[in-house]
């Protein structure tokens, strides 16, 4: 991992807890609105890329971010793998469509 600004961390910070907060009991809800959970973390990482001085996402950490929304998905009841399937994808790929890091 590189050398990032507070503001940096703070902003990818604060986008990781707010998809946590959103993804708690996801498990029952409907696929589009785990869909609009994610691309609000998603949206939310590229304002920090894009925007926030002194850092960028970069391979290393594109894939433990992914890493950390598949796995706070399952850990909140959704079949991260079923919800992929369902829409064409592999699990890791189901931020690809809004990424931009």
């Amino acid at each position: 991992m590189g050398v990032y600004s507070e503001g940096f961390l703070e902003s990818v910070d604060t986008s990781l807890a707010t998809f946590e907060a959103e993804a708690r009991g996801l498990g029952e809800a409907s696929d589009a609105h785990i869909l609009a959970v994610v691309e609000r973390a998603v949206l939310a990482l590229n304002r920090a890329n894009q925007e926030v001085r002194g850092g960028s996402i970069d391979t290393d950490e594109r894939e433990q971010i992914c890493l950390f929304i598949d796995d706070v998905l399952t850990e909140n009841g959704v079949d991260v793998g079923e919800l992929a399937s369902r829409h064409g994808v592999s699990r890791y790929a189901i931020t690809d469509r809004w990424r931009k890091w």
